[in-house]
């Protein structure tokens, strides 16, 4: 993950700009850096003077741009100015390097004028007539912090740590707590053992969780690979919600299918079944398939169980339609699209799938169920693993049919990774130099939807008392995140600038006797989530 440089203050530096001949001279404060080569993206590209400004002269020539306290990147480009007065949140920014060279270019370190959230920028006086000057600013970058410097009570803090260690020391295997809050990283804590078992055999040296193992994201894997895609590709024009799903899958047709709407299956209201067994020739009938592009193929044959609209049934059979369409859309398949244009270009090198068949160790990973998908010898199906799964998707459809690699399940990664994807959610849309979204794109899949107040876009919306599970008692109206079956949560809430992600193996444990659906880890505090979510609220609001 990228960290930032710590401020050099009190410097002079001279450096020569890209093939420009440019000397760049830095104030106090501001630390001047070699422009990047090529394209970066930014919060917002102004050109100074603005086409067409108002004709209201205090209103001509400011934006509003978001940053921390003591960070951030400016861009400047001269084309022909000799002189520009540049100033952020009232302060004078040099930017002579600049308008030296008719052409030169320049990247400020900005954090001497930088404040928490909006920041203001004016560019005036730009000379001579037709000139004029362009001006990018990066979007935020993580840097590390302590819970004291954004208002943590670290003693109450301390607490999560208590109870945690508290479920460990009673059986439950472990946990990862990250947290970031004004974009700073300032916990991410390990707790317990990625794996105690091997089999039904518990081992005598169990191998410790660390804040780099690497976890089976289940159901995050829908928000963290399929709706980050499908907020790049909206942004793109590439894809609508608004659109038909026959428009990209001609073969849904018949029962009013040819009628739903992209948008109807990123809500789960599109009228399909939590799921299709496809793995399992008993359950799954017409349906089996062990092979991904038969498996993609029946998806587009899957029926209806309820009319179009008129409920919210939570589906994973939505997503890997969805997954369906997004390889269309881009003809990759759905983990080549999203390593190489999400997680690589935002050095995300963690976040994928099918971790094993690209280079990682069972090690690095935290294990979970003891024994296959067999919960413990309770369940069968041709071809069912039956060994300790570390480092594989435990999801079934997503492993037996559908290769590693599906919209609903499948992603592995770590809490820094899910930092960063978080603090681009926080950022509007974009990290460093990287832009995944517009806000308004951000805005439409993050707003709860007409029919269901819990849910966005493939977001599950917080703020009331149905989702305290998974968000706590004290999230905002805005908070946003999503579960994972095999122990995730992440709560990513813009009203107070924090996210929280919690990862756990709990299922890498026994299961109960009789209930194919329930671990005897069930009942920790720590993998139900709510309260974990609640104390480090409480940290902060209770200073």
């Amino acid at each position: 993950m990228k960290i930032l440089l710590q401020r050099v203050l009190g410097m002079l530096i001279f450096v020569i700009l890209s093939g420009q001949g440019v000397f760049a001279q830095a104030a106090e404060g501001a630390v001047v850096t070699q422009a990047a080569n090529g394209c970066q993206e930014s919060q917002f590209d102004g050109k100074f003077p603005e086409d067409n400004p108002t004709t209201r002269i205090y209103a001509q020539n400011r934006r509003v741009f978001k940053a921390y306290q003591g960070q951030g990147s400016m861009l400047i480009e001269n084309h022909g100015a000799v002189q520009a007065e540049v100033y952020i949140n009232g302060k004078v920014v040099p930017i002579q390097a600049a308008l030296a060279s008719k052409q030169g270019k320049m990247k400020i370190d900005i954090g001497a004028y930088t404040v928490n959230g909006d920041n203001t920028l004016k560019v005036l006086q730009v000379a001579p007539n037709g000139a004029y000057i362009n001006v990018k600013i990066l979007y935020p970058e993580l840097t590390l912090g302590s819970p004291g410097e954004v208002g943590f009570s670290e003693e109450k803090l301390a607490k999560v740590d208590v109870l945690i260690q508290r479920d460990v020391d009673q059986g439950f295997p472990g946990a990862v707590l990250l947290i970031i809050k004004d974009g700073k990283i300032i916990k991410n804590t390990a707790y317990g053992w990625q794996k105690k078992y091997e089999g039904d055999m518990l081992l005598d040296k169990w191998q410790p969780m660390t804040p780099g193992t690497l976890f089976d994201l289940a159901s995050n894997t829908k928000m963290y690979a399929t709706v980050l895609a499908m907020m790049k590709l909206t942004s793109e024009g590439k894809v609508s919600p608004e659109d038909k799903i026959a428009l990209y899958l001609p073969k849904f047709t018949g029962e009013g299918r040819d009628e739903i709407k992209i948008r109807d299956i990123l809500s789960h209201s599109a009228g399909f079944a939590p799921e299709i067994k496809f793995f399992d020739p008993a359950k799954a009938g017409e349906f089996y398939s062990q092979d991904r592009a038969n498996t993609l193929q029946l998806i587009e044959k899957t029926p209806l169980v309820y009319p179009t609209g008129t409920q919210t049934v939570y589906s994973d059979t939505d997503y890997i339609i969805l997954s369906a369409i997004i390889e269309k859309v881009t003809g990759q398949r759905l983990d080549d699209y999203v390593e190489r244009n999400i997680y690589q270009p935002l050095g995300l090198t963690n976040t994928l799938f099918n971790p094993l068949q690209k280079g990682f160790l069972k090690d690095q990973f935290a294990a979970t169920e003891r024994n296959g998908n067999t919960r413990d010898h309770q369940v069968y199906f041709p071809g069912i693993r039956q060994y300790t799964l570390q480092g594989e998707v435990h999801d079934e459809k997503a492993y037996y049919s559908l290769g590693g690699v599906s919209g609903h399940a499948g992603l592995f990664s770590r809490t820094e990774d899910l930092a960063v994807l978080a603090q681009t959610i926080l950022n509007g849309g974009g990290y460093g130099g990287y832009k995944l979204c517009d806000q308004a794109v951000l805005t439409y899949f993050t707003k709860p939807t007409d029919r269901d107040r819990e849910i966005g876009l493939g977001w599950n919306k917080g703020g009331n008392k149905d989702t305290v599970f998974e968000f706590g008692p004290y999230a905002s109206d805005q908070v946003i995140g999503h579960t994972g079956w095999t122990g995730i949560d992440s709560c990513i809430d813009p009203k107070h600038d924090m996210a929280i992600i919690l990862l756990t193996n709990r299922v890498h444990a026994p299961s109960m006797p009789g209930d194919v659906d329930r671990f005897v880890t069930n009942n920790f505090e720590t993998g139900k989530y709510g309260s974990i979510i609640s104390m480090v609220y409480e940290a902060f609001l209770e200073k």
